[in-house]
């Protein structure tokens, strides 16, 4: 019975694997919102930056965590209510070590892009964007058509 039991568990990992995978390229099976993201070339995407998304009755806000960063040289686009984060991680300087040197490199470098659904949609133009300490905060106004509106009851 232990076998079975065991077949069922590693199927069940398989279908979770294959709906992140699904996920990465777009695609949702689960019925979350919209994600694409990649960090470098290897064998598996990462989210990066890691986000924090909120909301108010104005504003959606972005927080995204992008240590080590060139200000100059990130990229931040918006259509409707997609937001798309791009950019170059720049090496170590000064640091020369071979690859085949290395024991573990978990602070890649590289190109990157994330793109994901906010959720409103948002004033492209009135947008704001800051970047310090290794955190980039956004500030995206909500469109007119997005704001909740306060409809009065009459009493016939």
């Amino acid at each position: 019975m232990t076998g079975t039991w065991e077949w069922f568990r590693e199927m069940d990992r398989m279908r979770r694997e294959m709906d992140r995978l699904f996920e990465n390229v777009g695609f949702s099976p689960t019925g979350r919102p919209f994600q694409r993201y990649s960090f470098l070339p290897g064998s598996a995407a990462r989210s990066y930056p890691l986000v924090k998304v909120s909301e108010d009755a104005e504003n959606v806000y972005v927080q995204a965590l992008a240590p080590g960063m060139n200000p100059e040289s990130l990229q931040i686009q918006t259509v409707r209510n997609q937001l798309t984060i791009s950019g170059e991680k720049e090496a170590s300087a000064g640091q020369e070590v071979r690859p085949e040197a290395y024991h573990r490199c978990e602070r890649a470098a590289g190109s990157f892009i994330r793109s994901f659904t906010l959720p409103a949609e948002v004033e492209q133009e009135k947008a704001e964007a800051e970047y310090k300490n290794g955190l980039l905060r956004i500030k995206l106004p909500k469109a007119e058509t997005a704001k909740p509106r306060q409809i009065t009851v009459k009493v016939a």
